[in-house]
């Protein structure tokens, strides 16, 4: 049976009965959450496009694909049968077995001009769950409290339906567009594996080249009820894995021994555990703490004018890292131990004992460096360190100086009001370094307005979002778009 063949009416099918299961009050526009504006403005169609793509939301987190496996290739036919009805021919590109990527133009003209085009990037795959730390049914789509929970509600199918609902919203207005607008949904972006964007680039590349890019990596920050300011990626850090491996002879436990690999280990991931690496200024990170100094109280921003002093700097940079986990990693290398295996039983003295760490490398930091210190650190001629395969990448940053970055900053900081929109390095990895690599001006932007607690449930439990917030992220990122690429 070919699928792909299948796709408009195997999807239509679903939208139908998905649709008919969503609760009625995800069918209704919320009232306004915190820092959110009272009324979603009318520009175009945008309150019905924002309550069409809420039925999109629940329907793709009602798919899983958590990865692993992930199995996005029902999501994908899914969203391809979605632009089907509207007219949209979408390539639904197989990865692996089971696993799928979608990609659908919008063209501006009978000759393609890829160093113009504009790629609407969204994820379908998301982080596992611990299903029974949860409230609520983590693929029910549950609307409750003004929320729709579930997993992948924010990271990242919640930009995913925004992606499509802006993309067809500009089909349906017949907008006269000034260059390609291209939806590309992802697979496999949470493990980076043999069906991710890397893979998609190597086999794919022709049918999304682009020169522009928003994703996700950036955020809406809400404090006191407020959007403070609105972060808009345009670096990330880069991550590699890094083994810690301590040997000893194997025996009896009843007669302990001096080089027990299991002691050598835990003293060895006690000393990385503590370590913290130098500061190190990247410019973009310099200019975001340049500009939310003077949205901080008095104190916090006192010390963040004074990081880069020389008679103050030091302090400054332990009161700012210890202020926030965000803060202290957007100003260094951090190694962060995240595994540990050892033993075969209770009664016995393993020969090996083993750690992973994950380490976020500052764009442009050495990974030899910070193998250098923490060789010296732990000072043990029974543990090594050794590099894992795969680490990533360091990829350029994204321009500070380009008309989309210009447009998306103008836009965000008017839709938000005034809220400044600052430069934004972030600590996580995104599909847009594969995409800079390839000399694409990639941009990180969530448009929903979110809390810190919002925020903790993306790889947590009950991972949720605003209804309200969902609506007013749809309309901010149609702006966006509209503005970059609509002809005037």
């Amino acid at each position: 049976m070919n699928w792909k063949r299948m796709v408009p009416s195997i999807a239509g099918a679903t939208v139908l009965m998905v649709a008919a299961s969503f609760p009625a009050a995800a069918q209704v526009a919320p009232a306004a959450g915190p820092g959110i504006p009272a009324s979603i403005s009318s520009a175009g169609n945008t309150p019905a496009i924002a309550k069409e793509a809420r039925g999109w939301l629940a329907d793709l987190i009602k798919i899983n694909t958590s990865n692993p496996p992930g199995n996005e290739q029902v999501a994908a036919m899914y969203i391809a049968g979605i632009l089907a009805r509207d007219g949209i021919k979408a390539d639904v590109l197989d990865m692996t077995p089971g696993r799928s990527a979608v990609v659908a133009r919008l063209q501006s003209s009978a000759v393609a001009q890829p160093s113009k085009a504009l790629l609407l990037v969204a994820h379908i795959d998301t982080v596992p769950v611990e299903k029974s730390r949860w409230t609520v049914d983590p693929f029910g789509a549950v609307v409750k409290d003004g929320y729709l929970y579930g997993r992948g509600a924010i990271d990242d199918k919640g930009m995913l339906a925004a992606n499509l609902a802006v993309f067809l919203e500009l089909k349906r207005s017949r907008a006269r567009l000034n260059r390609d607008v291209i939806f590309l949904a992802t697979d496999d972006e949470e493990t980076s594996g043999d069906a991710s964007i890397r893979m998609l680039i190597a086999k794919h590349w022709e049918k999304f080249a682009g020169g522009f890019a928003i994703n996700e990596g950036g955020n809406v920050f809400l404090k006191n009820g407020k959007v403070q300011y609105v972060g808009v990626q345009a670096s990330e850090k880069v991550a590699t894995n890094v083994a810690v491996i301590a040997r000893g002879t194997s025996g009896h436990a009843s007669q302990p021994t001096k080089d027990n690999p299991v002691v050598h280990l835990a003293a060895a991931v006690a000393k990385i555990g503590n370590y913290s690496a130098p500061v190190h200024f990247t410019a973009i990170v310099r200019r975001y703490f340049e500009g939310l100094a003077p949205l901080e109280d008095d104190e916090i921003g006192k010390w963040m004018r004074s990081m880069d002093t020389p008679d103050r700097g030091e302090h400054a940079q332990r009161v700012i890292s210890d202020a926030s986990p965000l803060w202290n990693s957007m100003l260094r290398d951090t190694i962060a131990p995240t595994v540990l295996t050892g033993g075969v039983a209770n009664n016995v003295i393993p020969a090996e004992a083993r750690a992973n760490l994950n380490v976020r490398l500052l764009p442009g930091d050495p990974i030899d460096g910070v193998i250098n210190e923490l060789n010296k650190l732990v000072n043990d001629p029974q543990v090594r360190l050794e590099v894992q395969p795969n680490a990533g990448l360091a990829a350029p940053p994204s321009s500070l100086e380009s008309d989309f970055y210009n447009v998306i900053t103008k836009v965000a900081s008017r839709e938000f009001e005034g809220a400044p929109a600052l430069p934004f390095q972030s600590t996580w990895l995104t599909d847009s370094a594969q995409l800079r690599l390839h000399n694409v001006q990639a941009y990180g932007l969530v448009p929903f307005p979110l809390t810190d607690d919002d925020l903790k449930r993306m790889h947590g439990n009950d991972e949720r979002i605003p209804l309200a917030a969902f609506d007013k992220g749809v309309d901010v990122l149609l702006k966006i778009v509209t503005e970059f690429a609509v002809a005037r």
